[in-house]
């Protein structure tokens, strides 16, 4: 059994916590705070422990460090888990900045353990369904691809939204690597990017409770159109935006010489999957050929762990969350330079999971 520690108990942590009760060969162990009362509050609710953060990362009965902090957080506290022998699965972004991203990799490798990043969502049903399309060739060779994750912002909902707009977040680095880490799972890794980006606001007045009409500061563009080249030769374009009100323009396609393929939302598992052929004037549903559709944040995790117990890579690798790390950096740079950005690192493609297997599953 993997014995996991959760650190973060925040909103994301109880849907976390939730998948971890139905997961195979893992438990929730510990969890920990930087606010020792909403740790225990947690504890109670998920049926765990409630320790400090150094208990969690120095004890000997936690097999796996959640990181689940905020994404400025990130970096230390995996670091601090590395540095203590532990395996190490983070939200995303693995961190704030390629260098302290390129430290944990390195970290990792010197201590013979597991770095493991989010999203997960690639391992879900529906983008596990894309892959198979284009690996069966079903469009034929991909040529190009967009994406679109367009919003007004979180600060009408979401109670404490100031950090969305702090370093280490805005549009790109928040909603981001959903699409970039499934455009790398569809189409391999990328070679270069340029973008442009703008910062419509220097404030923004948030209209959730319990902060309604206060006031955030803009630390980072929230509207950044890229341009990606893949090493396997599409071109993509991504568009990430808290500017925008309205839209039709949504998702990610994966145009191919022989057809397009409509993927569904990255932020989910699931999703409905859609071909439209050459010569072709209606778009044909295609049927989830994978499982996972349901809400399965913690996927990777327990990819990860059973990965360790079989001896094999897994799948949402701290390699690909660097890779997403880097092109989201090098997005911003290369709108500031007015160049593009050539990318230094590179990932495997992860693995496909076996069509028809069962949910929570991993090898045929």
């Amino acid at each position: 059994m993997t014995r996991v520690g959760l650190i973060g108990c925040g909103v994301i942590a109880k849907v976390y916590a939730e998948k971890l009760k139905v997961l195979p060969h893992i438990t929730l162990a510990a969890c920990a705070d930087m606010m020792p009362e909403r740790a225990t509050a947690f504890a109670a609710q998920h049926g765990t422990r409630a320790l400090s953060v150094n208990q969690v990362i120095d004890g000997d009965d936690v097999d796996i460090v959640l990181n689940l902090t905020v994404p400025q957080a990130h970096a230390d506290v995996t670091l601090r888990a590395l540095n203590g022998g532990k395996s190490v699965f983070s939200e995303k972004p693995l961190a704030i900045g390629l260098a302290d991203g390129k430290t944990l990799i390195a970290k990792s490798a010197a201590q013979g353990v597991r770095l493991g990043c989010a999203p997960d969502t690639f391992l879900g049903a529906g983008l596990q369904t894309c892959r198979k399309l284009i690996d069966d060739g079903a469009i034929g060779e991909p040529v190009a691809a967009n994406g679109f994750m367009l919003s007004p912002g979180p600060e009408s909902w979401h109670p404490g939204p100031a950090i969305f707009y702090q370093k280490g977040a805005g549009p790109l680095f928040d909603m981001g690597p959903y699409y970039l880490t499934a455009l790398v799972a569809l189409l391999g890794p990328a070679r270069r990017i340029t973008s442009s980006a703008r910062t419509t606001r220097a404030q923004r007045t948030i209209g959730s409770e319990p902060l309604r009409g206060q006031h955030i500061d803009v630390e980072v563009p929230t509207h950044v159109a890229s341009v990606i080249d893949f090493v396997s030769g599409p071109v993509a374009t991504l568009v990430t935006s808290f500017d925008v009100q309205a839209s039709r323009n949504r998702w990610i396609e994966i145009q191919g010489t022989e057809g397009t393929l409509s993927v569904p939302d990255p932020n989910t598992f699931g999703g409905e999957v859609q071909i439209r052929k050459s010569y072709r004037h209606d778009w044909e549903t295609i049927a989830h050929t994978h499982g996972n559709a349901k809400q399965s944040r913690g996927l990777g995790l327990a990819d990860m762990a059973d990965a360790k117990r079989h001896g094999r890579p897994h799948r949402a690798s701290g390699e690909l969350a660097l890779h997403v790390l880097e092109l989201m950096e090098s997005a911003v740079l290369a709108s500031e330079s007015g160049r593009h950005v050539n990318i230094s690192t590179t990932c495997v493609r992860p693995a496909p999971l076996p069509a028809g297997l069962a949910d929570d599953t991993f090898e045929g």
